[in-house]
């Protein structure tokens, strides 16, 4: 699979690395709007600096587009990307309105290409692990989920942060968990979201000064249609401190996953008869961190299989559903139905 990585900014080297170090996949081509990005990209990892996306999209050698574009640009990106025959892979989220969400998996179903979308953070070996334990009874029936998306001042590291701040916490971080879950247990039925803005005057590594457009603290509930609740904590303000993790709670115990993004995170078990969280092992020895091309290598490898891959857009757009009904719900104070659907993923062979 030749990719072509629009979009060269903070996360496209680790991007970059990881399709450099995957079986299958090749980085032949590359673009961005600030001019010497793209050249420096592919100076390191390889392909062709494309001046423009139509120039990219006109480049035969590529057969995946992975878009890395700001939240903002993601619809119109992906949509050009489908429009001109190429599968997509996309960084969170799909799109920033449901509607949008929606019209790109129609487009690439007519279209007759693959649609994905990231995060892939279910596909790492403690999420994989954990879903197996959740599958085969270890806590019972899960009833209550807990957890945090704390990222702290992002401005602290990255060097354009404010198109992540228009956007929020929730549709930034909070997506990873909500992702994770509503995999794991199906899709969302109702969500209730309080948000507000705690630090509203920020300041970019380079001195610039700028005033926040979102809430940087956003707690939402989720009611999944299996009858899982969900309490998430998605911020720009508090730091990681403590709290990054998952905690699923059922009739028989507890399972605590100490960060939902790590493919290596620590997962502890609880009885329900109390005692002390004691390790679970992985169900494989898992890759050290986020393995940024696993989806794209789930994409190539179901394509060549003739089966549905895991990232599916349609996953992706539901979640999409969730974040708009949580942003409705912080401006009228009440809960907001969810009304689209998917089919969940399959486990991974080695975790089955």
């Amino acid at each position: 699979m030749r990719v072509g990585i629009v979009g060269c900014g903070d996360i496209s080297r680790r991007y970059a690395t990881s399709i450099a170090a995957a079986q299958g996949l090749e980085l032949v081509a590359a673009t961005d709007l600030a001019a010497g990005r793209a050249a420096a990209l592919t100076a390191e990892f390889g392909g062709t600096p494309h001046a423009s996306l139509d120039t990219l999209l006109g480049d035969d050698t590529v057969d995946v587009v992975v878009n890395l574009t700001a939240p903002q640009a993601h619809a119109g990106v992906s949509a050009a990307a489908l429009e001109a025959g190429k599968h997509v892979y996309s960084e969170k989220p799909l799109a920033l309105r449901h509607d949008e969400a929606r019209e790109l998996v129609e487009l690439a179903a007519r279209r007759g290409v693959r649609l994905g979308c990231a995060p892939t953070t279910m596909l790492g070996e403690a999420q994989q692990t954990a879903w197996k334990l959740v599958r085969e009874g270890a806590v019972g029936t899960v009833r209550a989920v807990y957890t945090e998306a704390n990222w702290g001042r992002i401005e602290s590291w990255h060097p354009t942060p404010q198109a992540l701040y228009a956007v929020g916490p929730l549709v930034d971080v909070g997506v990873y968990p909500i992702t994770i879950l509503t995999g794991m247990f199906g899709p969302a039925r109702r969500v209730l979201a309080y948000g507000t803005t705690l630090e509203p005057d920020r300041v970019t590594l380079s001195d610039a000064p700028f005033r926040l457009e979102a809430p940087d603290f956003v707690v939402a509930v989720l009611e999944l249609a299996g009858g899982v609740v969900v309490r998430l904590t998605a911020t720009f303000y508090v730091p990681e401190s403590k709290q990054r993790g998952l905690e699923l709670h059922g009739d028989r115990g507890s399972l605590f996953l100490a960060t939902w993004d790590a493919f290596d995170s620590r997962l502890e078990l609880l009885s329900a008869r109390g005692g002390a969280y004691a390790p679970v092992p992985l169900v494989r020895e898992p890759y050290g961190g986020i393995e940024w091309s696993r989806g794209l290598v789930d994409l190539a490898e179901a394509i060549v299989e003739g089966r549905p891959h895991r990232a599916s857009a349609e996953h992706a757009a539901h979640v999409v559903e969730i974040l708009c009904g949580a942003d409705e719900s912080m401006r009228s104070g009440g809960p907001v139905a969810i009304g689209s659907s998917f089919e969940q993923p399959a486990p991974l062979p080695w975790a089955r």
